[in-house]
């Protein structure tokens, strides 16, 4: 849109490529570790196209592919065949791609209010590496399956196409098909898009290539309206072609990479050494269709309906299967009891994630790369710690410390909370001894609270904790404090 009385309308598709999690890549055995240490230590002839060399597709790739469709509804083709994409690169070492043009595994679907086009699937190129003027190619990743998915061009705005991105991969994650973590280049979006003053036409399409996270994915399309809609407002539309541009994220912009090439540029022609595919006899599609897992938007509504857990808490679990499973393991025992079920959500996503934070890397989104330490968490004893904390067995001081003893040592809450002294004082003749002693040694605020401050009795109770080592319960110790006050 633009500031001045004349509107203008962005269309946007993306096109998004997820490396496939198999044992081994697309076309031969090597091993599917694109991140090994070693350069160049998983290859062999068929990936570095050796002559006479023959690929063999990799069916659990395509089940994933397949797996992909059921999810958003797309029509599974039964015919299917690999073709050739020639061009010539470094990092393409047979100058051709193996890819899929006229049919694709996948037609049609919808995900996040995104209409698909298709989803196919190819062959990873390698990797370049540059150190001056000499450049080094890494093959680990040339011949990882890839899936690419494209969309219709129906999305108009930056938020939506950051959501359908988001969606995405946390389908890619829950069906287990891709690891899909886009700082490692395990997903990778481009982005076509228009402008246009005419509601009912495209404007000239523009690529923006390679955009390896989220908040880049919203700031490049933001960054391209405006630089289109300025060359409208200034009278210099004709000089928005149709070409491929990347993102430069020190400035903030888009720059020229080439002009777009059409697909006839890349001379498809069906893959001579692969024979055709017919899926539907390769696999049982309604078996498949009935054994898909629990996918996310019905893992929020079962979520809300079940627990009453807040959206944020849900979207947590949403996200890291660890937490869920947490989660759902821990409130098996106390299922009809709705305050400990929040209760236990409140720590998970609060205190225990904050733990986590501190103990794992964190990636640039924010997002969490490894959770080591849940693995000591029992969720019979995560369940008994929320049920010590609900009778007010122990107070949140404690239930915090002990929450850091289980999340990096392992052990019982309740022999933890003994041998650390944490068990709360509920007898009332012990508390109002600490209550004597904290009422002497404060005179002054004591006076304060008389005079009506209200703030003050806060004080007293804190001072009480101290005196108690944090076991004194909060609740009967104020309740003495104004009695004796």
């Amino acid at each position: 849109m633009s500031d001045n009385s004349r509107t203008y309308y962005p269309t946007i598709g993306l096109e998004i490529h997820a490396e496939l999690a198999t044992n081994t890549k697309m076309f031969c055995r090597c091993a599917n570790n694109a991140f090994d240490s070693e350069p160049n230590a998983h290859v062999c002839p068929v990936c570095m196209a050796h002559p006479g060399t023959l690929p063999v597709p990799n069916k659990q790739a395509i089940e994933h592919v397949i797996n992909v469709g059921l999810v958003v509804n797309g029509e599974v083709a039964n015919f299917t065949e690999f073709d050739r994409k020639n061009y010539f690169y470094p990092d393409i070492p047979k100058g051709y791609q193996i890819s899929q043009y006229k049919y694709p595994i996948v037609s049609g679907g919808e995900l996040a209010g995104v209409k698909i086009t298709r989803i196919h699937l190819e062959e990873d190129t390698a990797t370049s590496q540059h150190s001056g003027n000499v450049s080094f190619i890494n093959y680990n990743r040339a011949g990882v399956p890839l899936m690419e998915l494209v969309t219709e061009p129906v999305i108009h705005s930056a938020e939506h196409a950051m959501e359908f991105a988001e969606e995405l991969r946390l389908l890619l994650r829950t069906l287990g098909v891709s690891k899909a973590n886009m700082e490692c280049g395990e997903m990778r979006v481009e982005v076509n898009i228009s402008v246009s003053p005419d509601k009912e036409k495209f404007g000239t399409k523009v690529e923006i290539k390679n955009l390896n996270s989220f908040n880049v994915v919203g700031r490049a399309i933001a960054y391209e309206i405006k630089r289109m809609t300025d060359l409208y407002e200034d009278g210099r539309e004709n000089e928005i072609v149709q070409e491929t541009r990347g993102w430069d994220d020190t400035k903030q912009i888009t720059f020229t990479q080439r002009r777009k090439e059409q697909s006839e540029d890349y001379r498809y022609f069906p893959e001579p050494d692969i024979p055709k595919l017919y899926l539907h006899e390769m696999f049982n599609i309604d078996e498949m269709r009935q054994t898909l897992p629990e996918l996310p938007e019905e893992k929020r509504n079962r979520y809300r309906n079940e627990y009453g857990i807040k959206d944020e808490d849900i979207e947590s679990y949403i996200n890291s299967r660890e937490l869920a499973v947490l989660f759902e393991n821990t409130i098996i025992a106390y299922p009809n009891d709705r305050e400990l079920v929040k209760l236990t959500s409140n720590y998970i996503t609060s205190d225990l994630v904050g733990l986590i934070k501190k103990g794992s890397s964190i990636l640039e989104n924010g997002e969490i790369k490894e959770i080591d330490f849940i693995k000591y968490i029992i969720p019979e004893h995560f369940a008994t710690l929320i049920q010590m904390i609900g009778r007010g067995d122990i107070s949140s001081r404690g239930a915090k410390d002990i929450l850091a003893i289980l999340a990096t040592e392992g052990g019982n809450p309740e022999v933890i909370a003994k041998e650390k002294g944490l068990i709360q004082q509920h007898d009332e003749s012990a508390l109002r001894n600490i209550a004597t002693r904290v009422i002497t040694e404060n005179p002054t605020v004591v006076s304060d609270f008389k005079a009506g401050k209200e703030n003050a009795i806060k004080f007293l109770v804190g001072q009480g904790m101290k005196v108690s080592n944090g076991s004194a319960n909060p609740t009967i110790l104020e309740k003495i404090l104004r009695e004796m006050v």
